[in-house]
């Protein structure tokens, strides 16, 4: 597996890696995170993707597929509560379905992990879904981040993480 900076023209493979997150999380019942019909159908989705392929994104690929896809920032969203340092805020992981349990969500954390360590910072933040049957927390307690705060977000709650480096 290969990371690479990433960019606007891989506005469609993140539409792709959206659209089958859709199903999968509809198929076990988890609807309610991101809906049921495909990202890449919703002009406002796609503009939102589009501006995420713009900014700090790392594409992993396994064979000349995208595996998956990490954007980071120095900003948190909105929604997080303010810190008083500089952080690296993971504001999208996603992987593709067929490279499940082959270790790309980590690898990706730990680029984001390498990331700040490189511009001199000691914290890493990422938020997810509180809801659903909590294997989203789990997973990012196994990939040692603490959860802090639970916050609303519209008409759900999300929980976020942090890692001290």
């Amino acid at each position: 597996m290969r990371l690479r900076q990433g960019g606007a023209d891989d506005t469609a493979e993140l539409l792709r890696l959206f659209d089958e997150a859709v199903v999968w999380l509809t198929e076990r019942g988890s609807a309610e995170q991101w809906g049921t019909r495909p990202w890449s159908e919703i002009p406002e989705r796609v503009e939102m993707v589009r501006g995420l392929a713009s900014e700090g994104l790392w594409v992993a690929e396994s064979d000349g597929i995208t595996a998956g896809a990490l954007v980071i920032s120095e900003s948190a969203l909105d929604y997080a509560p303010p810190v008083d340092e500089r952080e690296i805020y993971v504001r999208l992981l996603l992987t593709d379905r067929r490279h499940a349990g082959r270790g790309v969500g980590g690898r990706l954390l730990d680029h984001a992990r390498t990331q700040a360590r490189e511009r001199g910072i000691s914290l890493v933040r990422v938020d997810c879904w509180s809801g659903g049957d909590g294997s989203l927390i789990r997973y990012y307690e196994r990939q040692g981040f603490t959860p802090t705060v639970r916050v609303p977000v519209r008409d759900k709650e999300v929980q976020v993480f942090e890692d001290r480096l």
